[in-house]
């Protein structure tokens, strides 16, 4: 009998597909402008991206129009749904949750708006943790606070070789545009209410990794978490810091290796990597 809860994300998530599909979750994808064409990020090969960017040809990243959103809880209110939980990136990094609660205003059922507080995984973990209280029996009210929870409680770290592309699409904080922009050294970040901020600078890539791993296990020591390394055009560099952090982090429970959104990617540049903890 198909469930009378749906769960909405948006592209940003960067659900791999298996897991989307396990758990019902109906993914609205992103919009890229690359030049003076504008397409949803699901139909921009990671080549076609990469490509762009080296030639250096203006990419932005758009929301979702309303539309999208409205035929997303359209279909599936026609699937079943009396109500909806759509759980999407904060709208200190996208607007996607405005174009979302003008297709909430049209909707033929109740929908219910999540603010992740971040993107990438720990809007994925979210919105995963809404689906499997919806696949469990669980009512609206607690798929909803739980995504609430979950996106509360996460800490992503980010590691980019450059904040060249941070920079061009205004995702860092104050503080974060004063990192100098010398070769060897390499910022970390976190998101913290929203803003992309750095919490630390190493000098060289391999330091600046395992600082990103001890980090994370800190932040996991003692608690039940979700785990996930996230990348763009880097899955060799996600798969050896998979392996580092489960040796730290043991105890994880879901585990996930991602390649981010093109509309992530667009924003941190290729050889980006970024841990996220998600206690549950």
């Amino acid at each position: 009998m198909p469930s009378r809860v749906a769960v909405v994300t948006d592209s940003t998530a960067s659900l791999p597909t298996r897991l989307a599909e396990r758990f019902n979750i109906i993914t609205v994808p992103m919009q890229l402008k690359i030049g003076s064409e504008l397409i949803d990020e699901a139909y921009v090969p990671t080549d076609r991206l990469l490509q762009a960017m080296e030639a250096q040809i203006p990419i932005t990243t758009q929301p979702p129009a309303p539309d999208a959103f409205f035929w997303a809880y359209q279909d599936a209110w026609a699937k079943g749904a009396e109500t909806i939980v759509s759980v999407h990136v904060t709208p200190k990094l996208s607007p996607a949750t405005d174009a979302a609660k003008v297709a909430a205003a049209k909707s033929r059922v109740p929908v219910f708006i999540v603010d992740s507080h971040s993107s990438g995984m720990t809007l994925g973990f979210a919105a995963l943790a809404a689906a499997r209280i919806v696949q469990t029996g669980g009512n609206v009210q607690h798929a909803r606070s739980v995504a609430e929870q979950r996106g509360r409680d996460a800490h992503v770290l980010i590691y980019v070789d450059t904040l060249q592309y941070l920079r061009q699409a205004g995702r860092v904080s104050a503080a974060a545009k004063l990192f100098g922009d010398a070769l060897s050294v390499k910022p970390l970040l976190t998101v913290v209410n929203g803003e992309v901020e750095p919490f630390d600078k190493v000098v060289g890539r391999e330091r600046a990794l395992a600082k990103l791993v001890d980090k994370a296990a800190a932040l996991a020591y003692g608690r039940d978490v979700d785990l996930a390394v996230e990348h763009f055009a880097a899955e060799k560099e996600g798969h050896q810091l998979l392996q580092l952090l489960q040796k730290r982090i043991p105890h994880a429970r879901d585990i996930v290796l991602t390649q981010v959104s093109a509309a992530i990617g667009a924003n941190v540049g290729p050889g980006a990597l970024a841990v996220t903890i998600s206690p549950f």
